[in-house]
């Protein structure tokens, strides 16, 4: 370590003491800074200047969430009795908005216990799985929470999947169980004669055509007991529940969500954006996943936070729920915020109360023009994976940032970037097998160092052993460690903040540059009047690495290619501009709003096997031409080069 380097790391510390014993920051900059520059440190200097106030309150929130997290595990405290306390303070005060429904605490806590003693009733206990498959609506939450309180583990099954992947859900989790709404009865029928006869069915909401013998859940829970039901000992770092990966490659896997690390997302989403029991959030995301109901719904079951959530999101009521519910946070994922600006300009679109809102997937493309347009004073992107343990955010309005790390003492909270070879994929290495961390500006694979023994830092993985193999790295930050890969990579700037690049696998290689799917989807979604479109390689004979193209969805068949080619000649690079095009009517999204696109990869552009209109860059013409068959053709024999 070089001798400036030793002076930041000690100085750094210093301030942040200072600060703690209540020196001003003013102070403890400015005798920073002159010892920096007497140094020599000039740029870091600048760095301190700028990120101190911001990892001082990362510290005291990293602080904190290890202090209680401790207590909690010495307490042999869980996310339900947590509640329980929340309710006892609030009991009155509304806790679940949804439609014309209004359920307070004290009647969510009541309804818990019913479901609870219902189940003990049956002989369920703990260790047992229950699959949930429901819409969202209230009773969602409190069943998880319900059963959480006896330690049965709820799997939170997608309410969009059908057959072999519903199938697959509920087998792989080993659920004794499935209570399902009685709008998802159809699909619980066709995979009947898939699933163990020692399955028992449970049906929510109005009674319906009962061919296989359901039990009515309603009725039951009407007449079960609303007392605490009995104690049973469940530890912190237990598992609560199972949420399944989205599925945008292969069948969803279950992801183990502890109440430790439920605790863990949610409470920091909290601190970090302030989020308090006077808040009224609106939750459109589904309930079955990480954003929705552990980061929502937590902030409900933590804090004592209204929850207003809905059956589906829709764009056009976003804003008038954000109204009628006087709602003062929000939350989005995926493409949502592109969604919502793409409605029509409306008159009330201003009048909500909205302050913040919080989640991923916001493209820095639009993030100036969506607050400008609504008027949303901070947005809180997150960077989470479901099952992973390097969570980070951006808790100041970053333009683009999906999180950050101190870069003062790194140490702190071990997340760091490492380089990968994006044509093969394969972690680069030095001379002792050490992977090598990326610099600022250098592109490369976010990961975690796992820790043993810490909640905050141990990667709970999957159900199956193989999916969690999968996603450890070893040999990462020294000899002997493991990290767990997020598969995403990332590029960091001077002052620590994270930018999202790509999917490992999905930046492909062309001309000899590599090329970022996802900044080429923000550039023609921007073009197309934010219309979906998804970016992929495809192979081209007798070509080194993949070809872009790009699936555009053009519902009324009204896409200018003309403005296109002149928008995309401006905006974009030679080797990044989208060699073909598929033109549909709509495009697959999976359940979380993040857009599908290995089918479509597999698919290419043959014209006998794809029905939707295919194009090819003619750079003769200097203009897209139709992929006919005979220019097919002469693209995989290479008369038509590019």
């Amino acid at each position: 370590m070089s001798s400036i380097l030793k002076w930041s790391v000690l100085l750094s510390l210093w301030a942040m003491l200072a600060f703690y014993l209540g020196f001003s920051l003013m102070l403890s900059t400015l005798v920073v800074l002159g010892l920096y520059l007497a140094t020599g440190g000039y740029k870091f200097a600048w760095i301190v200047i700028n990120t101190l106030p911001r990892d001082l309150k990362a510290l005291k929130v990293l602080i904190t969430l290890k202090l209680k997290t401790r207590q909690y595990i010495k307490d042999g405290t869980t996310i339900p009795k947590l509640f329980t306390k929340t309710a006892k303070k609030y009991p009155n005060k509304d806790c679940i908005l949804f439609e014309k429904e209004r359920w307070t605490f004290q009647e969510v806590e009541s309804y818990t216990n019913k479901i609870a003693n219902y189940f003990t009733e049956l002989g369920y206990k703990k260790g047992d799985v229950v699959a949930v498959f429901m819409e969202n609506r209230p009773e969602y939450i409190c069943l998880w929470l319900g059963l959480s309180k006896i330690g049965v583990v709820a799997a939170l099954v997608n309410y969009n999947l059908r057959n072999q992947a519903l199938e697959h859900s509920i087998k792989a989790a080993d659920a004794r169980a499935i209570i399902f709404s009685s709008e998802l009865q159809g699909a619980v029928t066709e995979i009947l004669s898939s699933i163990p006869r020692n399955v028992r069915h449970f049906c929510l909401g109005s009674v319906v055509a009962n061919n296989f013998m359901a039990t009515h859940l309603n009725s039951c829970l009407e007449r079960a007991a609303d007392y605490p039901p009995p104690t049973v000992k469940v530890g912190f770092t237990e598992k609560l529940f199972y949420v399944y990966t989205s599925g945008t490659t292969g069948l969803p896997k279950a992801a183990i969500i502890s109440h430790s690390r439920f605790h863990y997302m949610a409470s920091a989403v909290r601190q970090f954006l302030n989020i308090t029991s006077a808040d009224v959030l609106y939750d459109c995301l589904p309930l079955y996943h990480t954003a929705g109901g552990v980061v929502g719904a937590g902030q409900m079951i933590l804090g004592g936070t209204t929850l207003v959530i809905r059956k589906k999101f829709s764009a056009s009521r976003f804003w008038d729920d954000c109204i009628e519910y006087g709602c003062t946070a929000g939350q989005y994922i995926g493409e949502i915020c592109r969604y919502l600006l793409a409605q029509p300009i409306r008159p009330n679109e201003n009048k909500h109360k909205v302050r913040v809102m919080f989640g991923n997937g916001l493209k820095p493309q639009i993030w100036p023009e969506f607050q400008k347009r609504f008027g949303v004073q901070q947005m809180g992107e997150f960077y989470g994976a479901t099952e992973g343990n390097c969570n980070t955010i951006n808790p100041d309005n970053t333009v683009g940032a999906v999180g950050f790390t101190t870069r003062l003492v790194p140490s702190l909270y071990p997340i760091t970037l490492i380089k990968v070879d994006e044509r093969t994929g394969e972690h680069i290495r030095d001379r002792q097998g050490v992977c090598i961390k990326a610099k600022p500006g250098e592109a490369g694979e976010l990961v975690g160092r796992i820790v043993k023994g810490d909640a905050l830092r141990e990667f709970d993985g999957y159900v199956s052993r193989q999916a969690t193999d999968k996603k450890v790295c070893h040999n990462v930050f020294k000899d002997g460690d493991t990290a767990f890969l997020t598969g995403d990579i990332l590029v960091m700037d001077d002052f620590g903040y994270f930018y999202f690049r790509d999917r490992t696998g999905d930046t492909f290689r062309w001309k000899g540059e590599n090329v970022s799917t996802s900044e080429v989807e923000a550039v023609i979604s921007n073009i197309v009047k934010l219309n979906d479109a998804v970016v992929y390689g495809v192979e081209v004979p007798g070509a080194e690495g993949r070809a872009g193209m790009a699936a555009i969805v053009d519902e009324n068949d009204n896409l200018d290619l003309r403005n296109l080619t002149t928008q995309l000649q401006q905006s974009l690079p030679p080797y990044a501009r989208p060699l073909f095009l598929r033109l549909m009517k709509e495009v697959d999204t999976t359940g979380t709003f993040k857009l599908k696109k290995v089918d479509l990869r597999k698919e290419g552009y043959n014209p006998s096997q794809v029905k939707d209109r295919l194009y090819f860059y003619d750079s003769k013409a200097l203009q897209y031409s139709p992929i006919t068959p005979a220019a097919y053709s002469d693209i995989c024999s290479g008369k038509i080069r590019f």
